[in-house]
């Protein structure tokens, strides 16, 4: 049976100039500019609204950045090329922030159930083990309340929306196929009135997708990149760790000191953890520097070997 695949949203979504939505003529608000523009990244988005530190840089960007005076949304836009080229800045600081956070999302569009009720085989499975696990008092017997919690225990990686975002649909589905009450039901009852339960789904959810967005962090080397690309942020930033670690009395680090500042800190410089990239630990293994080191010097040297890694 197929699995539900993983959709990463890390900007390119968000980079094409032209917009969905129909600008109007007359006057808008830098604050109606935020609006519009986040509207336009949801429809890009499949519905998903902008994480709110993603919404935070974008407008920081249309603010002039950090030091930006706070104006931008009570400042007036006149004409539609005005509006157009502030929501495309804002996409674009969007895009920006995403490729080096990207989002990880499931969308459910029937698919992947039509997939598997399709195949008799496939169905048969997943209705048994359904049955067994639900079945906790080994009766044979389950009532059609069990349904809801089949639907409960297939989950967003079968395709199966929650009822914390589809209650409706869901309770909706299962009210018009009787699957309440007690009524006692067997292992092929059970099929039975499962098969049309989930086919109704699959044609609700390829008429209206639903996505669920993952609490899953992605590490795919951008931000490692655009650190190393630019001396002065690289400077500031491992500046900061070091000022934060006690150098030995010669400004040295050990090496082993370098990889626990680096497992600590690694974050910021968009690393994965040590416990999940086995490329990080070949880069030591290899002993690309040596063991009294100084902090400055083989600090680039090691974080451009990680980057050149492919983790």
């Amino acid at each position: 049976m197929a699995e539900l695949g993983l959709t990463v949203l890390d900007g390119k979504e968000l980079r094409d100039g032209n917009l969905r939505l129909q600008i109007g003529d007359g006057a808008v608000t830098g604050a109606g500019i935020v609006s519009m523009a986040e509207e336009e990244a949801s429809a890009r988005l499949f519905g998903l609204s902008l994480p709110d530190s993603v919404r935070s840089a974008a407008l920081r960007r249309l603010e002039g950045g950090e030091g930006g005076d706070g104006g931008f949304l009570s400042m007036e836009f006149n004409d539609s090329e005005s509006q157009k080229e502030k929501i495309r800045e804002y996409l674009l600081a969007a895009a920006d922030v995403l490729e080096d956070d990207p989002i990880v999302v499931s969308i459910l569009d029937g698919s992947a159930l039509r997939e598997f009720l399709d195949d008799e085989d496939d169905f048969a499975m997943v209705a048994e083990n359904l049955f067994t696990d639900l079945d906790k008092d080994d009766t044979g017997k389950l009532s059609k309340s069990e349904l809801q919690n089949a639907l409960a225990h297939m989950g967003v990686e079968m395709g199966v929306p929650p009822f914390s975002v589809c209650g409706d649909l869901l309770t909706n589905i299962l009210k018009k196929h009787g699957a309440e009450g007690n009524e006692q039901l067997g292992q092929a009852q059970f099929d039975q009135l499962l098969h049309p339960i989930l086919q109704d789904l699959a044609d609700a959810l390829a008429k209206k997708h639903v996505v669920i967005a993952h609490n899953i962090r992605v590490i795919n080397g951008s931000r490692l990149k655009k650190i190393l690309d630019d001396n002065e942020l690289f400077d500031d930033i491992t500046g900061r760790m070091f000022q934060a670690w006690e150098l030995n009395g010669n400004g040295t680090l050990s090496k082993g000191q370098l990889k626990d500042l680096l497992q600590e800190k690694g974050l910021e410089l968009g690393l994965p953890s040590f416990e999940t990239s086995e490329a990080l630990e070949a880069v030591y293994d290899q002993g690309c520097f040596s063991a009294g080191s100084s902090a400055g010097g083989c600090c680039p040297k090691i974080i451009s070997q990680l980057w050149s890694s492919k983790f």
